[in-house]
């Protein structure tokens, strides 16, 4: 068993605009992110399956080609290798979790 305090985790910056703070276990990796309004997130595609949730803001997502605008509350699934993109509409909080873990992210 391990306890961690998110605030004692060095945050990253990734992308401008988008820092995140990082939880790797053997079986996944737990992403979260601090977004600034207007940051852009290119397009991009990996071979992990990845559960985003908003927790404040809203968040434009576009997932192989359809766009929808997340609110706190929103959950979208993304399998692997599919194609997304964003844009943070106001700040945004998130919670990432891939599977397998992210090694590119350690």
């Amino acid at each position: 068993m391990q306890y961690l305090e998110l605030g004692q985790i060095t945050e990253r910056e990734l992308v401008p605009g988008f820092c995140v703070r990082l939880v790797h276990t053997d079986h996944l990796t737990l992403a979260f992110w601090s977004v600034e309004q207007g940051a852009v997130l290119p397009q991009h595609a990996h071979p992990h399956e990845q559960v985003t949730t908003l927790q404040e803001g809203q968040l434009e997502l576009t997932v192989e080609g359809e766009t929808k605008t997340l609110l706190p509350g929103s959950v979208v699934i993304i399998p692997p290798n599919v194609p997304h993109n964003g844009r943070a509409i106001t700040g945004c909080r998130i919670i990432d979790a891939f599977y397998p873990p992210r090694d590119d992210y350690r």
